[in-house]
């Protein structure tokens, strides 16, 4: 056989009429709904910041492979305006101009073009760059517009949901009255509530959600085995103490769960190729997430949670791996080979 014929390339690995392009292109498509509820709620902040974040991005990754890796770019493929976009949905939308920068410079630089790019990267290059921007400006990274209340970016900021929550714990207040300062469950599901600017809605994330699952994107293990896991963990404790501990639809409706569970923890490169990993990533995914929130200092825990799963893709492979073809009666001839 010539050698030509035998092509070996990183991950994803697409057994399909699919290109990557088209993948990207799809995902895209699915963040509309969460992309146009952040317009109704910010307004023109979130258009202003989003196509900054991806003229970043883009910018950023065909100037590293132009002229650091000497490569041809690889900004045509739709992965950096997806960073772009993952990471304008992870932080405030009255975040300054800078600080945008400094979050594409370390998504694409340090997470993934560090790595050798798209294929190649260990985590989200989207969330590498959301959290350094947490640790390394937590004011900017926990002002929070009030929704429906700027139309540009002198906002009034208030806390989000989970952060209320949590420090009202602290001040030893119940759940039951933490509960009349919230919102209602319809607009935590509809998105009104103060957060990141993509993971506002519920209802716009699922709708993203069923599209990619139409179009054969992704499949439901890894979403549905997160949201589940974070539903009955939730929930345990909350028949425990229902004084101490939120209800389970309010962890499920509140914060970065939903985005996570669609857009984030799915990403091709960062997650397992076989079903059986996915269910053990989401599950590990939606535990960590749950035990940050509920016993750690951070109010949320869906970065951090991703982040350190992705980590564990690589033994997650090694575990739920599928058998290799012909192994099974190769094992089958060793043992009648031993007996006889």
């Amino acid at each position: 056989m010539s050698a030509g014929l035998l092509t070996v390339s990183p991950s994803p690995h697409i057994h399909s009429e699919l290109t990557v392009p088209q993948i990207m292109r799809a995902v895209i498509i699915a963040m509309v709904p969460a992309f146009l509820l952040a317009i109704y709620n910010f307004g023109l902040g979130a258009v202003y910041l989003t196509a900054l974040s991806v003229f970043f991005c883009v910018a950023i990754e065909y100037l590293i492979a132009r002229y650091l890796l000497n490569k041809s770019a690889s900004i045509y493929d739709g992965s950096a305006v997806i960073t772009g976009v993952l990471l304008a949905f992870n932080v405030p939308s009255n975040l300054p101009w800078y600080i945008i920068l400094i979050g594409s410079m370390v998504s694409i630089g340090i997470g993934k073009m560090s790595f050798g790019g798209l294929g190649n990267n260990p985590f989200n290059p989207a969330l590498v760059g959301r959290v350094f921007l947490l640790l390394s400006f937590p004011v900017q990274m926990t002002s929070w517009p009030i929704a429906k209340a700027t139309l540009s970016l002198d906002a009034i900021t208030s806390a989000t949901p989970l952060g209320i929550f949590k420090e009202g714990l602290r001040a030893g207040e119940s759940v039951q009255a933490l509960m009349t300062k919230m919102p209602s469950y319809a607009d935590f599901f509809f998105g009104t509530q103060s957060g990141s600017l993509g993971e506002m809605s519920t209802f716009a994330l699922l709708i993203g959600l069923a599209y990619m699952l139409y179009k054969k994107i992704i499949t439901w293990h890894i979403p549905v085995s997160m949201l589940v896991t974070v539903f009955v963990i939730t929930g345990i404790f909350w028949l425990i103490d229902p004084s101490k501990y939120a209800t389970p639809l309010f962890h499920i409706l509140t914060g970065g769960v939903m985005l996570g569970a669609v857009f984030m923890a799915t990403d091709y490169v960062t997650s397992p190729f076989t079903h059986r990993g996915m269910l053990i990533f989401g599950f590990g995914i939606g535990l960590l997430t749950v035990l940050i929130r509920l016993f750690g200092s951070y109010p949320e825990g869906v970065s951090f949670a991703i982040l350190i799963m992705n980590a564990v893709v690589p033994f997650i492979n090694r575990f739920a791996k599928e058998p290799r073809y012909g192994a099974k009666r190769a094992k089958d001839k060793e043992l009648e080979t031993v007996m006889h």
